[in-house]
């Protein structure tokens, strides 16, 4: 069975904060059988910092950001058992959802991944004519990468047909301990973009933190940090490449998550992030947000921080022991119930029951 994916990108984590969750689904669900194709546009200069090669397990067509490119990919919807418009393309949003719905099969499932579904629900709430909004009904099914039954309740009453929440996982073939590395060493590292809804989680978290602890040493890798002021303590290294993230995560003594203002107000949202840290075996600091104990046991496999204070109070009391029994906790914990095996698994099932239904429908 062929699935035909429009997404942001699977060869690029630049500005892309889902390639990880893209790659660590699809290539599990290419293992079970399916034959995967990926639509991504060539924008945002993702493919000048790619972190992978095409992968073999994957068809992945890049295309021109422009109307005509866009009406070539759409039309080989057709092809497919299976037609998948993800969010946060960033290019032609609209017109791809549309265009999926317009040129897949009768029989063929269509759906909706959505990789930041409280920004998209907050989106549709504003706006009575949002485009999402009458594809629903159109729409096989909603499926999520995260926000556990807030965001099935919130889709369910916009009209979807089914939402299912597909959180991130853990793919040990990619993210796993490595020795550390000089270059990435401190007491406390934040990897994350500079983005508008985080900024301010950032501030309080990180940077207030680096202010309370002077003496102690600060990593922030990701984008967009060149012209933010800095405490001291603080040290900006610009875009980290997937293929850094390893070293980046066990050198360390402790590494901070910090969600974005949606997924944190909304919980049941672990950042791909919680998964790479725990899966290299690092004492995670995160952020609270409801349900993560579905994932980590607090004080004993994360450490959770209310504000910037008990970020600096953790960081202060933590010693190398404890930060290696956390962290060497929460890998056991992720690599036992939180796979893209085991999410894998789950998808195939769903997508296989969906379209053979869809097709006993229609001979009915």
């Amino acid at each position: 069975m062929k699935i035909a994916f429009y997404g942001s990108s699977l060869l690029s984590s630049y500005w892309n904060g889902a390639a990880t969750y893209y790659r660590g689904l699809l290539r599990d669900l290419a293992a079970r059988g399916w034959e995967v194709t990926f639509y991504e546009p060539d924008a945002y200069d993702r493919q000048k910092h790619r972190d992978i090669d095409p992968p073999s397990w994957a068809k992945v067509v890049v295309y021109d950001a422009t109307e005509e490119a866009l009406r070539g990919v759409l039309a080989e919807a057709s092809k497919a058992e299976v037609v998948v418009k993800a969010s946060g393309v960033g290019v032609f949003d609209d017109e791809l959802l549309a265009g999926v719905i317009a040129n897949a099969r009768p029989d063929a499932v269509k759906l909706f991944w959505d990789v930041d579904a409280a920004a998209t629900l907050d989106e549709m709430r504003s706006a009575p004519d949002h485009p999402l909004r009458t594809a629903l009904e159109r729409l096989d099914m909603v499926m999520t990468y995260g926000g556990g039954p807030p965001v099935v309740n919130a889709y369910e009453g916009f009209g979807a047909r089914r939402c299912v929440p597909v959180y991130n996982a853990l793919d040990p073939t990619t993210h796993h301990p490595v020795p550390a590395q000089d270059r990435f060493r401190a007491d406390l590292s934040l990897l994350a973009n500079r983005l508008p809804d985080r900024e301010a989680r950032i501030e309080e978290f990180f940077l207030r933190a680096a202010a309370a602890l002077p003496e102690r040493s600060f990593l922030l890798g990701g984008a967009g940090w060149g012209d933010k002021p800095m405490p001291g303590a603080v040290r900006a290294i610009g875009h980290v490449g997937t293929a850094d993230h390893n070293a980046f995560n066990t050198s360390p003594l402790a590494v901070l998550n910090v969600a974005r203002d949606s997924m944190a107000a909304i919980g049941f949202s672990p950042a791909t992030r919680v998964f790479e840290a725990a899966g290299a075996g690092a004492c995670l600091i995160t952020d609270a947000w409801e349900g993560i104990e579905l994932f980590l046991q607090p004080d004993e496999e994360v450490l959770v921080a209310r504000d910037g204070q008990d970020v600096a109070d953790h960081l202060a009391a933590l010693t190398p022991e404890r930060a290696k029994a956390i962290g060497a906790a929460a890998l056991a914990r992720i690599a036992a119930e939180h796979t893209y095996e085991r999410r894998g698994a789950e998808v195939d099932r769903i997508l296989r029951a969906e379209y053979a239904a869809k097709r006993e429908r229609a001979v009915a």
